[in-house]
């Protein structure tokens, strides 16, 4: 039991990515904020000459902004705050993604790059159409998997024939979760060879 738990704990840490960056952004700007406003306060204390404002004159300017600023300027610097705070919780409570997918496997854990995906996919869909390496393209998101098909003029290609291809190839895969297949059939064909 607890070998699968460290099994499913190993492939989450490789299919999400770490919230560090961000964390130790937040923390340097604080820290700097913080710093910067420590000495003013330390040089104001020792009557020095301040870094950019002593702290006497900034809480004066902060208690006259609302008498000396328009009040749509104030709710527009309010809004802007407020979305730098959603922006920030946003990145601290959802969770990251990396363009990997987990392959289904009974003894191993097995870690697959959306690019190999979208490369083996779009190998399957040229060899089932008859088709140019250049007419097929193949975007893969996290649920989804989007085949563009661009046919030869004058040769019309059957959707269905291309999407069985499609999922037969991914259901070989075991990807979890299982990916949507969306097949995009171009009206302008490619000149045929």
């Amino acid at each position: 039991m607890s070998e699968l738990l460290h099994t499913r704990r190993l492939l989450r840490r490789e299919t999400h990515s770490s919230r560090a960056g961000a964390s130790v952004t937040a923390a340097v700007v604080g820290l700097l904020g913080l710093a910067w406003l420590g000495t003013e306060a330390v040089l104001s204390l020792l009557d020095q000459p301040p870094l950019v404002a002593n702290p006497p004159s900034m809480l004066q300017w902060a208690a006259d902004l609302p008498e000396s600023t328009l009040p749509w300027g104030l709710a527009a610097v309010g809004i802007g705050l407020a979305l730098i705070g959603l922006v920030l919780l946003l990145v601290a409570v959802t969770p990251g993604t990396k363009a990997l997918h987990v392959v289904d496997q009974d003894r191993t854990a097995v870690v697959v790059d959306s690019e190999v995906i979208a490369a083996a996919v779009s190998r399957r869909t040229r060899q089932e159409a008859g088709l140019d390496p250049d007419q097929v393209s193949t975007r893969v998101d996290r649920r989804r998997i989007t085949v563009d098909v661009r046919p030869t003029s004058g040769s019309p290609l059957d959707e269905s024939t291309i999407r069985s291809a499609v999922e037969d190839e991914l259901s070989g895969y075991g990807l979890r979760p299982e990916p949507t297949v969306r097949i995009n059939i171009r009206h302008e064909g490619a000149l045929g060879i």
